[in-house]
């Protein structure tokens, strides 16, 4: 139960002396600790009765003018022991001090020397850049937005309102999850105009337990969790006194927020944590609860409703989190923060959630095992995994985290490795959070003991390699191969733990993580893609193949090749295709005389099976016509493949959605699914047996414009990933034409084309690469002149259906005559091109006023300067 018995605490005065301990849970105060009897403050009533109770008891007994503690006795918190020592209300974080004088929040690391920022010079640097980024792409809750939000949930759930309100009308209000005006309602699912939740932390997922009480769906009844969490009806009486309750610590927190001081200090942080944990016991320590008090002072607390993700995000800025579980104590980690970067704490929180992403978990992999004990770090390390051993298990893909798969999997360690039923149930945990619980993108320590050998990132899912002596293996992405002491001995006994308990020795692994300045290379190690690119990677090693889908002209075929030629270069020469010289390129893309491992066909309604798998084409022979049978585009990829299977192939398939997908295919949709490439059909034309290689890919492209995913042939559908990709206004960056900020016009012209085209409009948008030549954005009026009257008219014209009303709305009145029902085409001759940026502007005056429009001003006035600085040098050379 103590946390740390080595630091023994006291306070003394004048009759009075008590020793006790932090605690997991609250604190200890030590048998023998002796109390001033007679107490007189105006905030002893709470003390008064607290020792009334204990004297009842038999805890406290009286000895002379003092009373004693006859035995230790624990406290929920530090405030509430020396509320009872003092008799008054006391901060028992400054109360409670060490032999040396050092108060509890000192030795805890609960408060910090208050002249040291919180964030390096570095840290704020990044956190503003991200600011500013997500600024510009309006991902972040506006000053006027979240203002008028606050007081909009204050006016329907403030301490006045809940104050107000008593039985069936309360009960509705705070606790029934159905009432789309209800709390509940609010703070985990509401999300448009008049309130974005999401903006303000999350609070969703589990089920409705987590409000202690609630209706259930299916009957109406009002439902309560019992001991063990399971629910249970309860009358409407019971439910209304829980919400009563509920209400009443709300109202206690609002009180105790209130009482707190601005600019509030750590030990004042401590403080509010066990005021709310005594007082709001069962609201304060409930994500809703949290998410209620913050969104009353958001000025006070941060938005994230989870102690697990507050200190996840604490120690990847490199510090080290207050010590116990409260959401309260963590604020003073993010208030004072926020404020040295001069951002708003709901924006602080997001742009910490962009910079770092969402919370994972830290885990040791031993290294060494078997009989004899062999080590298994080379094997690790150069195979770019983690691995386990239990051998005779077979493979695990089965395993999943649930009673049923444990239940299953214990029996099988108890017949290939029977041992005590509790090495049993150790190793099942093992082995089951290695296999089921362990998520991409965790970050693990492969150890020796307490020496940390490397750190890993991992990169994908289980799989079973039975030559290895390890064979349950995971793929990671090698951070840091430093070898290091562990600063605190954690999981030394397991083969694989999550490391939760020492949170200094996650910090020391961020340090390190954070520290590397280039990327860490080992000799099995594998090229992994970033971006766009990298996600068709993990889809193709997932399923095998990939639709990428989407409006036109938002790059799906561009993407398929760049990563089809890099995946391929890799594969075959272990680096990307821009790095290759011309005879490595031919290699990859082939070219007058042989095919490369990247190839390339496009669908179309004439397309059919003797294209693509086989069949019999015309030939003719010394004047005679004859029919001989031939391969099609597939059916040669997988010949060459399987010749290769060191090596992967890659098949793009522009416009798959054009072809008669079933026809096409044919039987081949049996065997395409990963997990069946080894399986053999007979082809029903030339009697051949045929199986789909496991080094062959497919990336198709499907322009959402002509057809809808939904109408694609479900058993393709099941059988690929797909990709979508919408139109995406960043890559137009800061470029200005003419006044014209570029990707500001693109994405207001898009929000008209959602707002008045029609039902399938989101599919139908403009696509970013229409402004784009040679990967860059257009720079010239001529080139936007040309690239909107040959190519954007027409398609707009189309999707309208010569509707010139919504043509007019969307291109603006100056370029559609709506009454002569034309394009004004003398719009695009020559020197019309200030009439033309005005018409183009005409239909979106506001975007005068964007973010957008400001950065590409910023930048063309910077790109002036540069011009005036260089022609001023080049005078005076």
């Amino acid at each position: 139960m103590t946390k740390d018995k080595t630091v023994q605490l006291e306070i003394n005065a004048e009759d009075l002396h008590a020793v006790g301990y932090r605690t997991e849970d609250g604190f200890l105060v030590k048998e023998g600790s002796l109390l001033r009897k007679d107490i007189n403050y105006a905030t002893s009533d709470r003390a008064n009765q607290i020792r009334n109770q204990l004297l009842a008891e038999g805890v406290l007994e009286p000895e002379g003018n003092q009373l004693r503690f006859t035995r230790d006795y624990p406290f929920s918190s530090p405030s509430r022991a020396a509320m009872v020592v003092l008799g008054r209300n006391a901060n028992g974080w400054n109360a409670w001090k060490t032999s040396e004088g050092l108060s509890l929040s000192k030795a805890m690391r609960v408060s910090r020397d208050i002249d040291t920022p919180l964030l390096t010079e570095d840290q704020k640097q990044k956190i503003l850049e991200k600011y500013q980024q997500l600024l510009s792409e309006n991902k972040l809750a506006t000053e006027q937005q979240y203002t008028q939000e606050y007081a909009r949930f204050r006016e329907r759930f403030g301490p006045q309102v809940l104050d107000g309100l008593d039985g069936e009308e309360l009960l509705n209000l705070m606790q029934d999850t159905g009432n789309r005006d209800g709390l509940i309602y609010w703070l985990e699912f509401k999300n448009d105009e008049e309130f974005e939740t999401p903006l303000y932390g999350g609070i969703a997922g589990g089920s409705a337990l987590k409000y202690r009480v609630f209706k259930r769906k299916e009957t109406g009844h009002w439902q309560a969790a019992d001991k063990s969490n399971y629910p249970h009806d309860i009358s409407i009486e019971e439910a209304i006194e829980i919400a009563r309750s509920h209400r009443d610590q709300l109202l206690k927190g609002v009180e105790i927020l209130d009482a707190l001081p601005e600019n509030a200090s750590d030990e004042d942080y401590a403080f509010l944590q066990d005021q709310m944990d005594e007082l709001a016991p069962d609201v304060s320590r409930l994500g809703w609860g949290h998410k209620y008090f913050s969104l009353l002072f958001p000025d006070k607390l941060d938005d994230f409703q989870s102690p697990d993700w507050q200190r996840f995000y604490i120690l990847k800025l490199l510090q080290l989190p207050p010590e116990g579980n409260g959401r309260y104590i963590n604020a003073s980690r993010f208030v004072p923060a926020s404020l040295e970067v001069g951002i708003p704490i709901v924006n602080y929180d997001t742009v910490l959630n962009a910079l770092y992403g969402d919370i994972h978990r830290y885990w040791r992999v031993g290294t060494t095992g078997g009989k004899p004990s062999k080590n298994q770090w080379p094997m690790m390390r150069d195979s770019d995994c983690i691995a386990i051993g239990w051998p005779e298990l077979g493979d695990l893909s089965w395993v999943e985290a649930k009673k049923e798969s444990r239940n299953k999997l214990k029996n099988l360690i108890h017949d290939k490795y029977p041992n005590s039923s509790s090495a049993e149930g150790r190793a099942t945990t093992e082995v089951t959070n290695f296999v089921a619980r362990l998520n991409e993108g965790d970050v693990v320590w492969a150890a020796n003991g307490s020496t940390i050998l490397g750190i890993g990132r991992v990169t994908g899912e289980y799989r079973f390699n039975p030559k290895d002596e390890f064979p349950h293996q995971r793929p990671v992405k090698w951070l840091n191969l430093d070898e290091w002491k562990m600063p605190v001995n954690e999981g030394l006994q397991s083969t694989f733990r999550e490391i939760k308990k020492h949170s200094i020795n996650i910090l020391e692994t961020e340090r390190r993580i954070q520290a590397c300045d280039s990327v860490v290379k080992t000799p099995g190690d594998k090229i992994v893609l970033t971006g766009v690119p990298g996600r068709i990677q993990s889809i193709l090693e997932r399923k095998g193949q990939v639709i990428l889908y989407g409006p036109p002209g938002t790059g799906k075929t561009y993407w398929a090749e760049q990563t089809a030629r890099d995946l391929a270069a890799i594969s075959a020469l272990g680096k990307r295709y821009e790095t290759l010289d011309e005879a490595e390129k031919r290699v990859i893309c082939g070219d007058d005389h042989t095919a490369g491992m990247m190839r390339f066909c496009c669908f179309h309604p004439a397309y059919g099976y003797e294209d693509f798998l086989e069949g019999y084409r015309p030939e003719t022979v010394d004047g005679q016509v004859s029919f001989t049978l031939r391969d099609g585009v597939f059916k040669q990829l997988c010949k060459d493949a399987a010749k290769n299977p060191e090596k992967n192939y890659y098949l793009i398939i522009d416009e798959i959605n054009r072809g008669d997908i079933p026809r096409i295919f044919g039987e081949l949709l049996t065997i395409l699914e990963k997990d069946k490439r080894t399986k053999r059909i007979i082809l029903p034309v030339s009697q051949e047996s045929f199986t789909v290689p496991k080094n062959v890919f497919l990336i198709g492209t499907m322009n959402t414009a002509d057809r809808s995913i939904s109408l694609l042939d479900a058993a393709l559908r099941r059988r690929f990933g797909f990709y979508e990709m919408m139109p995406d206004g960043s890559v137009l960056k800061d470029t200005s034409i003419s006044g014209i900020p570029l990707r500001a016009w693109f994405d207001s012209l898009n929000t008209r084309i959602r707002e008045h085209v029609g039902r399938d409009a989101r599919n139908l948008q403009i696509g970013h690469s229409y402004l784009m030549q040679s990967g860059s954005p257009i720079k010239s009026v001529a080139a936007l002149k040309r690239i909107i009257r040959d190519d954007l008219i027409p398609l707009l014209e189309e999707y309208c259906y010569e509707d010139y009303s919504t043509l007019a709305t969307i291109l603006g009145n100056q370029i559609v005559d709506e009454a002569g029902q034309r394009i004004r085409q003398e719009l695009f001759e020559e020197g019309q091109e200030t009439a033309l940026v005005q018409a183009l502007l005409s239909p979106c005056p506001e975007i005068s006023a964007s973010s957008e429009a400001m950065s590409s001003e910023a930048s063309q006035m910077s790109d002036e300067a540069d011009e005036e600085e260089d022609e001023t040098e080049e005078l005076e050379l």
